[in-house]
């Protein structure tokens, strides 16, 4: 069986190395779009497992990929975790009503994370 595939999606570059070295250290492929104009495009040529996602980028937010995600009828089954500094309510609130599987708070411990993403992946198989 091929690893789960995920897609990372930050505008920030030091959180995409770091993510992206963890994830290929834990068996994952990986690929990475830098806002959310190339996440979208990504996600339609690629089928991923999971997505994590931050939701402040420069040109579509990550509530806004969310969405579009959502409305693709072939990517049903693919994962969300948002990543993100935004954590009042509110926000958290919009990252689920957008279709978000988990909503985690920046900073996170990257063993949370990657416990979270076993746990989502593992549900699929």
């Amino acid at each position: 069986m091929k690893p789960p595939h995920i897609l990372l999606v930050d505008d920030e570059p030091n959180i995409v190395m770091s993510l992206e070295f963890l994830m290929r250290k834990n068996g994952y492929q990986v690929g990475i779009a830098r806002n959310g104009t190339e996440a979208l495009a990504a996600i339609g040529q690629t089928p991923y497992d999971l997505v994590l996602l931050d939701v402040m980028m420069p040109d579509v937010d990550g509530y806004q990929v969310c969405r579009q995600l959502r409305q693709l009828p072939d990517r049903a089954a693919t994962k969300v975790i948002f990543l993100s500094a935004k954590s009042h309510p509110a926000d958290v609130q919009l990252g689920y009503e957008a279709g978000a599987d988990m909503y985690i708070p920046k900073p996170f411990s990257t063993r949370q994370l990657m416990q979270k993403v076993r746990e989502l992946l593992q549900r699929e198989e």
